[in-house]
């Protein structure tokens, strides 16, 4: 508890030099804001996420309306190198810039070291001299901290401590709001603040779409790719990706090679199994448990494990459904107007559920309580691996209900 308290005492103290060290360059962004800044002019924004893949795919409504309504605005998109093929080719992106920010890289980092690298950064920025910039992540005081000790005159975020104190326009949070709607509703004030009218709700995924879309040799590999293994344009394939970031949100091996026979037999569907690389013993795995159950002389998975996200979105794009955990890769899905079955537990799918049309989109959300979690769905995403039994609400969802949203989205048999 002593220690607890020594690290938060430290932590407040050093927000408070923060803010201490910020305010000559808060007050002189200020006074420039009023004497110079003129929409006449290309206004330069910064666009803040430090996020992951699925979290950048959900990003990208706000961003394209952000361009929509301000089409001479100079974006810069600050990204972490995790997600920056997401909105590399995105219209809004004018310029794409990355760190491994601190909170979201793997492995361990000095106590002080993100404070060092929150100097460095902003002493980067101020010389760019921006007009307004959007912390797009809700609960990112670290980003808000950077914003502010970069000099940027408006700084639009919502209203959390502790970064609160580092905006000059902070929103109200809506607990429970997906997390499109929280930056579709950034982006809109930050328009006001550019002197247009706000963006027009309701938010829904008809008027503000995912938007990723893959290059030309992206789309010419993942052709190549699925010919190979015998999926021309004729062969109807769906697609599997068990795979997440966090092992918490992972299902039963067993429980995809049903599916996956299910699928082959009922639908005529073959199976594409896709992954990381440090995902290949996971799809391996599913593929033994799917050839002793095959017959002679049905088809085999074919595991695709090597792909960027551009190719994998190509492969998504032709598959006839999209099956998953709560990932990434089925946002990208989504993206590509492919229909899904994604699996949830500990992630709330109200904020970071498919953003698309519910009947093409089905949220299986796990029923059972974790006996170490007080709720469901309980938020906890970073579970140690001797934790894991602790937390098996999605390992505990049945096939009969994965089965049961595949009925509802294919037809009978599709061959």
């Amino acid at each position: 508890m002593r220690g607890w308290l020594r690290k938060e005492w430290l932590r407040r103290m050093l927000l408070l030099l923060i803010y201490l060290l910020g305010l000559p360059g808060s007050w002189l962004a200020q006074r420039r804001a009023r004497g110079s800044f003129s929409l006449a002019q290309a206004p330069r924004l910064l666009l803040l996420r430090p996020d992951h893949l699925g979290d950048l795919v959900l990003t990208t409504p706000a961003l394209t309306a952000l361009k929509e309504r301000c089409p001479t605005a100079e974006v810069t998109l600050f990204v972490g190198p995790w997600s920056q093929a997401i909105v590399k080719g995105h219209p809004a992106a004018g310029r794409v810039l990355t760190c491994a920010f601190p909170g979201f890289r793997r492995g361990s980092q000095g106590a002080l070291s993100p404070y060092w690298l929150l100097l460095r950064l902003a002493r980067q920025l101020r010389r760019e001299r921006y007009d307004l910039a959007i912390n797009l992540r809700p609960d990112f005081w670290w980003g808000a901290a950077l914003l502010y000790l970069a000099g940027i005159p408006h700084r639009v975020g919502y209203a959390l401590a502790p970064g609160r104190r580092f905006l000059t326009h902070a929103l109200p949070f809506s607990e429970g709001e997906h997390s499109t709607c929280s930056s579709l509703r950034l982006v809109s004030a930050a328009l006001q603040l550019l002197g247009q009218a706000p963006l027009a709700e309701p938010f829904t995924p008809e008027r503000y779409p995912l938007l990723f879309g893959p290059t030309a040799q992206e789309e010419e590999q993942a052709t190549a790719l699925l010919a190979k293994a015998g999926l021309t344009g004729e062969t109807p394939f769906a697609v599997i990706h068990p795979g997440s970031g966090a092992a918490v949100k992972l299902w039963r091996p067993e429980g995809w090679a049903t599916c996956a026979v299910t699928l082959l037999r009922r639908y005529g569907l073959r199976l594409v199994l896709t992954g990381t690389q440090q995902e290949q013993a996971l799809l391996e795995e599913i593929a033994t448990l799917v050839h002793q159950q095959l017959r002679a002389n049905e088809a085999p998975p074919v595991l695709l494990s090597a792909l960027s996200v551009g190719e994998l979105a190509a492969v998504l794009r032709r598959a006839r459904l999209a099956l998953g955990v709560d990932s990434g890769p089925l946002h990208v899905a989504v993206s590509q107007g492919t229909p899904t079955v994604a699996l949830y537990g500990p992630a709330d799918p109200r904020i970071f559920g498919p953003w698309g049309n519910p009947r093409r989109h089905v949220v299986i959300l796990a029923s059972e309580r974790c006996p170490a979690c007080p709720k469901l769905p309980c938020g906890r995403l970073d579970i140690p691996p001797q934790a894991l039994p602790l937390h098996p609400c999605v390992r505990l969802i049945p096939e009969e209900r994965v089965l049961a949203a595949v009925e509802q989205l294919l037809p009978a048999r599709m061959l």
